[in-house]
Formats: structure tokens, sequence, C-alpha cells
């Protein structure tokens, strides 16, 4: 009787486990589902906003350009603001991995952080051009600066000054003295976004290396034994 009992237990349990796995399984791909529809709406935003702006991009048009219901689009984002929050904050996070896969690696000296950092802007431009128009489309309009502004720009803050940091690291371990280092920082970061502008207006010049060999002549300049130019 004992024995039949606890096979019973092990019985039941075993159901149990397996109803549960079956269970867990529906959710998951639920979840799945619902993760795959959020980034094809972001995808279709980003699209959209690349190639027209900000103006014309509403909740409807975003739902045609998925080819699902505005009620989706609108389950998942509530708002218009919202999905524009969500855009901003999905670019920032891919050019924060970019940033951290190149400058952030471990065992790189500051010398090979800091041309990972030159390299971290032009590949991100060379590589999703519509992801750059809509960094610039979202700082230069005047109501979505404001959004940018609490999502975009504490991020360019951080990198400016992480390249900072570098530069005084390789002033002080070169012994090169009289480098203005803010300046020269400060320059580094006016070149992206003036290129990153410029590539937007012109997209025929997206595939030159403008920017990184202007970046290595200031480098250069400034620290002529650890910055080559034919880098």
């Amino acid at each position: 009787m004992v024995q039949r009992k606890a096979t019973a237990k092990r019985t039941v349990a075993t159901a149990k486990g397996r109803a549960s796995a079956n269970d867990a399984a529906p959710k998951d791909r639920r979840r799945e589902r619902g993760e795959a529809s959020v980034q094809r709406i972001l995808d279709a935003t980003i699209e959209l906003i690349a190639e027209e702006g900000l103006a014309s991009v509403t909740m409807q048009r975003i739902a045609e350009h998925v080819g699902s219901s505005n009620a989706l689009v609108v389950f998942h984002f509530r708002s218009k603001e919202n999905l524009f929050r969500a855009v901003l904050q999905y670019l920032s996070d891919q050019y924060d991995a970019l940033w951290l896969a190149l400058v952030r690696a471990p065992g790189l000296t500051p010398v090979e952080r800091l041309l990972g950092a030159v390299d971290c802007a032009q590949r991100f431009a060379r590589q999703h051009p519509k992801w750059v128009s809509v960094f610039v489309v979202f700082s230069s309009d005047r109501k979505s600066m404001q959004i940018y502004n609490e999502i975009g720009l504490p991020s360019d803050f951080a990198y400016t000054a992480e390249a900072r940091e570098l530069l005084v690291e390789i002033a002080h371990d070169g012994g090169y003295g009289g480098v203005d280092i803010h300046t020269l920082s400060e320059s580094l970061n006016y070149l992206v976004h003036g290129a990153w502008y410029w590539d937007h207006l012109n997209p025929s010049g997206r595939d030159t290396d403008v920017l990184r060999k202007t970046m290595l002549l200031l480098l250069h300049q400034a620290f002529p034994r650890h910055f080559d130019l034919l880098r």
C-alpha cells in the first residue's frame, strides 16, 4: 500500500511537472512573438523617421508599414511619444554595445581604446546609416530635442568624458606637455557629430575615410609617437 502511494505521488508530481512545462512553453512563445512584434515596430519607425522625418510619422502609418493594426502599436507603446523614446533608447543601447566592444574590451591599452572610439563612430555610421539619420533628426527637431536631451545627450557626455580620460592618460604616460586635452576631446566630439550630420544630408559621402583620417590627424599632432597617420 505504501509503495502504491509513493508511486502515485511520483506520477502526480511528474504530471504536474509536464503540465508546468507545457504551460511555460506557450508563455515563452507569446513573449517571443511580443518581442518580435515590438522590434518590427521599432524598425519600421526608424525607417520612416530616417526617410521622412518626425512630422509625418503617425501610429497608423507605422502600423501600415509593419502590416499590423494600429491597436497593436498602441498596445505595445501606448503613445507616439513613448514609441519615440523607445526608438531613441534602442539606438542608444546599440551604440553603447558597440562602444563596449571596441573601447572597453579587456586588455586594451589607452591608445587602442581611443582608436576603438574612433572606429566606433565610423563603423556605426557605415553599418547603420538610417540609425545615424534618426539621431540627427531627434537632435535637430525642436519638439523631439527634449527627448534626445534626456536619453541621448547624457551618453554623448559620457563618451566624451571617457575619451578625455584616455587622452589624459596617454599624455601623462607619454610625457607630452602642453596638450590642451579639453579642446582636443571636444574637437573629436564635434567631428563625430558634424560628420554624422553631413552624412545625413549627403549620403554619398558615407563611405569615405575622412572622419577617421581627420581624427587621427588631430591625435597625431598631439601625440606623434603614439598615433600613426597610416593606421
